[in-house]
């Protein structure tokens, strides 16, 4: 779904845009004639005087604006921006599906949408999400293309399903990595995600901006690293092989809600590691541990999005068969103790491994 639309883009600015357009056409503005000859297919091999001369009205216009933003009709155009107009506001979790597993209300009670045109921002107790969508109208069901600009799943895009009845709003999602779903149904293995939202307010929600890229490393420096990590497994690396549940989670101090925790894992394969929660990933990395320092040092190097290349450093215990980990934002120095207070960036984790 390609659209070549303005952020939060508003139908009545677009009708300014034709009746400009119908105007300096009328004025014999050179430019104005040669957007429809590129956009409107009634004046495709016209010269520009002929064009003018052919009488073409408002409703040529805004066809020729329509055709210009991606769309093949003012129609088209009209429904999709008066659907993102009815989706704008902030949003509450009514219930939620992954994979064929419900997950507690309880556990939704923190979580929100917050959707201003076409961007929006997700807030959980694990994470905040930003990014910009793209929604297709016309497609029976109607389709959403969600593209995140910030937070865990920053450069990644997940395609889906969606439906607006009044004041709820239903997402069926394939998450990171999997297919577009067919029907709003969810089943084990799909890597698919069913949400069902309530609308809280129906104001603008303020500050939603799409959120902020996160600045990649270059290429080579990603290169060099990738090298680096490759090293011979050590016995830090050989003791954690395999899957492991989270006890528990903090980050800048803020623990994560316990009835979240069942519904995440740790999984590690040889130097890489993948955390998951809710079926959404939040940590894919190269890992190495430095075990000669004390306490352990522990290095992760990201393998997905935007900050793919990115080292985050950290430090490793183990609390009699308990894995600790204590880790500082990417860019920011390595934590000399365990300690995770508010505003320091860190993520603390206790994890244990799954019988």
């Amino acid at each position: 779904m390609r659209r070549k639309l303005p952020a939060r883009p508003n139908l009545e600015h677009l009708r300014t845009q034709a009746k400009t357009l119908l105007t300096k056409l009328r004025s014999g503005d050179a430019q104005a004639a040669q957007t429809l000859i590129e956009h409107l297919p009634e004046a495709s091999g016209l010269t520009p005087e002929q064009v003018r001369e052919r009488g073409f009205r408002l409703a040529d216009t805004q066809a020729a604006i329509a055709r210009k933003t991606g769309f093949s009709a003012w129609p088209g155009l009209a429904r999709h921006v008066d659907r993102l107009r009815n989706m704008e506001g902030t949003w509450r979790f009514l219930s939620l599906e992954v994979d064929g597993q419900t997950l507690p209300f309880a556990m939704l009670g923190e979580s929100r949408m917050l959707i201003d045109g076409d961007r929006f921002r997700m807030e959980s107790p694990e994470a905040t999400y930003e990014g910009i969508f793209t929604i297709d109208v016309e497609c029976e069901p109607q389709r959403i293309d969600i593209d995140f600009i910030e937070g865990p799943e920053a450069g990644k895009r997940c395609e889906g399903l969606f439906q607006l009845e009044g004041d709820q709003l239903t997402f069926c999602l394939g998450l990171v990595g999997s297919s577009r779903p067919e029907r709003f149904e969810t089943a084990p293995g799909t890597g698919h995600a069913l949400e069902v939202l309530v609308r809280a307010d129906s104001g603008r929600p303020a500050g939603v901006d799409g959120g902020k890229a996160p600045v990649d490393l270059p290429v080579a420096v990603a290169v060099t690293l990738s090298g680096d990590f490759d090293a011979v497994m050590t016995p830090t690396l050989e003791k954690l092989q395999g899957e492991w549940l989270p006890l528990e989670l903090l980050t800048s101090g803020k623990p994560l809600q316990a009835s979240y925790l069942p519904y995440g894992s740790r999984t590690q394969i040889g130097v890489e590691t993948k955390v998951v929660f809710g079926g959404q990933t939040m940590v894919h990395a190269k890992v190495r541990f430095h075990e000669s320092a004390c306490p352990v040092e522990v290095d992760y190097m990201s393998l997905e999005g935007r900050s793919v290349g990115a080292v985050s450093y950290g430090i490793f215990r183990w609390d009699g068969d308990d894995a600790v980990f204590c880790v500082a934002r990417a860019g920011e120095p390595r934590p000399t103790d365990f300690s995770c207070e508010k505003g320091s960036g860190r993520t603390l984790s206790r994890w244990t491994r799954k019988e």
